[in-house]
């Protein structure tokens, strides 16, 4: 595999209302993150129809945020996101790192607060509660694993495969609002539950741990065509590793710590803090959604 990538990112969430929508006010999370092995090269954030209001500004936790209202009424929304992308790999975390038995007194000694602190990543959080069944399933995975699980580093991967191996991916199990903890006593769900779970036995171990999402490049079947927007938005998991280090990304839903092939859209400590649509429209009928994503491979 390359050690580098270039992708065109085309991402289409729209809405539309059973009777005109009386106005509304919305926030959008779809723009991508400039970081450590990823840089932009272009980005365009394209609201129809044109919103009586706009701003952007960047969050706590440094994603890029629109922030828009609608005083008239609508009878549907669309928000398309086009990027060009160049993801290169990054370097592996260094052996040995630091030891878990260790973490907490490094954590203790951190005394600043901002966006990449890793008290902010440690605690329950609206998505993620801290649960004996969850913790008890980390430190099982831990125990189980073999010796390199005594460090940080070999402790979330024990975790995420541990993850991998006992849940079963099912788009049909769960909604965007189904409770960390159903999904993980079903163990059944999709990228949002298995990074949820996997954050919340990270947190049970004392391993500060938080949610990414983002976009996963998919190769069709050998011998299909792409289909385009049948790729998906994706979720995967950070996690502290300590100063030296610092963080480190795991996909649980494929066992693998991220790559080329994942690009970030925004950090969080759960999916509230990074959900790419979130607001209201005052409604008097229903409505659907639709979402559609293309991740393609620059040659």
């Amino acid at each position: 595999m390359s050690d580098q990538m270039e992708y065109d990112i085309k991402l289409h969430i729209g809405y539309r209302y059973g009777s005109p929508a009386a106005g509304g006010r919305h926030l959008l999370r779809m723009m991508p993150r400039d970081g450590p092995g990823q840089r932009i090269i272009s980005a365009e954030l394209t609201v129809s129809p044109q919103p009586d209001e706009s701003r952007e500004r960047v969050d706590f936790f440094g994603n890029k945020l629109l922030e828009i209202a609608y005083y008239q009424a609508q009878s549907q929304t669309d928000f398309i996101l086009t990027s060009r992308i160049v993801r290169t790999e990054l370097a592996e975390a260094p052996a040995p790192n630091e030891p878990l038995s260790q973490l907490h007194q490094e954590v203790q000694n951190i005394c600043r607060v901002d966006r990449n602190a890793p008290h902010n990543f440690l605690y329950a959080s609206p998505y993620v509660a801290l649960t004996d069944e969850t913790t008890a399933f980390g430190q099982q995975a831990i125990a189980s694993a073999s010796a390199s699980a005594t460090s940080t580093y070999g402790a979330i991967a024990a975790i995420g495969h541990h993850i991998f191996e006992q849940m079963q991916f099912d788009a049909q199990a769960t909604t965007v609002d189904t409770p960390m903890i159903e999904a993980f006593t079903n163990r059944r769900g999709v990228c949002q539950d298995f990074s949820h779970i996997m954050i919340s036995a990270l947190r049970g171990a004392g391993i500060p741990a938080g949610y990414v999402s983002g976009f996963l490049r998919t190769e069709p079947p050998p011998g299909q065509p792409r289909l385009e927007g049948a790729d998906a938005m994706h979720a995967w998991v950070r996690a502290w590793c300590g100063a030296a280090v610092g963080w480190v990304e795991y996909d649980p839903t494929n066992a693998i710590f991220a790559g080329v092939d994942h690009i970030t859209v925004a950090h969080g400590r759960d999916y509230g803090d990074v959900a790419p649509v979130r607001g209201a429209m005052r409604l008097a009928g229903g409505q659907s959604s639709l979402m559609a994503v293309d991740v393609v491979p620059v040659i």
